[in-house]
């Protein structure tokens, strides 16, 4: 299986920089009986049936993404340097492993001076990140974070304009309760309360579980034979109240649709057989045509990057084949990509009928 197999041409002007607003006005591709189908994200209440079960991922992004200034003593006097900082995930001890730029005007025992009320000591430099020790922490860290920090928005979005003020809104799902993501589960930022509300009424069921997105999620795939990939490892949890309500729905006959590849990912790494079981830790599961999957039997999620692990997700859910014909068509039509774009709801024919 090569990588070039997943490869496929996408136009720049399809890279949406912007979400639709209200969030539930996206479009929303229909794949379900072999077949295709154009419709809007408000149309979800009509397309489930009472009896479906949504899992959605409650992780809330952190405003990981700092400017600072770092100074030193040299024979000219004091000199500063400006130090962009995007955090990667917390580590044992109260410290945070980071990303730099430019790394090499730092090093080991430097402080980069945020905002007056937040700092960070680099404790050590390796394998192109830093590990940062932050002057604050707690509660007094999170309020510090959200007056200094910028939403660390997709590589692909940034490359076309910076963040802003309206991100810290836009890419933040409805319902994000758990801080610690550094990307957004962005299938989730289409729901509002409205759609939340017509769903329930429909007889549709929500469960919650927590991935932390992690920056690893925008690498690349670097192998020509992607089965030699290995996964960034990201910390997740499912409860015993959300595998109870997964597996209650199942036996019932209800579907399980995890809403984005995180929540997806999370509930197959929790299964055992054909049920979910509670769940805390990393998981670094990589799902490729040829998986079998366990308790998933669709998937809402956006369009992705070409050559990337989630095309590589979504083709063992559907069949490369149809994938294909379902990319091909979103780009024909015109539908928005990535983060911000529009969604896409995957029924696999064998679980339609289920």
């Amino acid at each position: 299986m090569k990588l070039s197999d997943f490869d496929f041409d996408l136009p720049a002007r399809l890279i949406a920089t912007r979400p639709a607003r209200p969030r539930s006005a996206a479009r929303l591709l229909l794949a379900v009986n072999g077949g295709i189908a154009d419709r809007i994200v408000t149309d979800l209440p009509a397309i489930l049936r009472p009896g479906d079960r949504l899992v959605l991922n409650n992780t809330k992004v952190i405003p990981a993404r700092l400017t600072g200034t770092r100074t030193r003593m040299s024979e000219q006097g004091e000199v500063s340097a400006r130090i962009e900082v995007t955090l990667l995930e917390p580590v044992p001890g109260g410290e945070w492993l980071a990303l730099a730029k430019p790394l090499r005007k730092l090093r080991a025992g430097e402080t980069i001076v945020f905002s007056p009320g937040l700092a960070a000591e680099v404790r050590g430099i390796g394998a192109g990140q830093l590990r940062l020790a932050f002057s604050v922490s707690g509660t007094d860290f999170d309020a510090a974070l959200a007056e200094a920090g910028a939403m660390p928005l997709p590589p692909y979005i940034a490359a076309l304009r910076p963040p802003d003020e309206a991100d810290k809104t836009d890419y933040q799902t409805v319902f994000a309760r758990r801080s610690g993501a550094v990307a957004a589960p962005t299938a989730s930022l289409h729901f509002d309360a409205p759609l939340l509300a017509a769903l329930s009424a429909r007889g549709v069921s929500f469960s919650e579980v927590t991935l932390h997105v992690g920056a690893g999620t925008f690498l690349p795939v670097k192998v020509e034979d992607v089965t030699t990939h290995r996964m960034h490892a990201e910390w997740g949890e499912v409860s015993a109240e959300a595998a109870a309500e997964i597996n209650a729905t199942r036996a019932a006959g209800g579907r399980i649709i995890p809403v984005g590849t995180t929540a997806l990912r999370l509930i197959e790494s929790a299964a055992v057989g054909g049920r979910v079981e509670p769940f805390s830790g990393n998981t670094d599961i990589f799902i490729y045509p040829g998986y079998g999957f366990r308790v998933t039997d669709a998937l809402m999620t956006n369009f992705h990057l070409p050559r990337s692990t989630l095309l590589m997700l979504v083709s063992a859910l559907m069949g490369q084949a149809q994938i294909r014909e379902i990319y091909g068509h979103a780009v024909a039509q015109e539908y928005r990509f990535f983060s911000y774009g529009d969604a896409s709801l995957l029924i696999p024919e064998c679980r339609e009928s289920s």
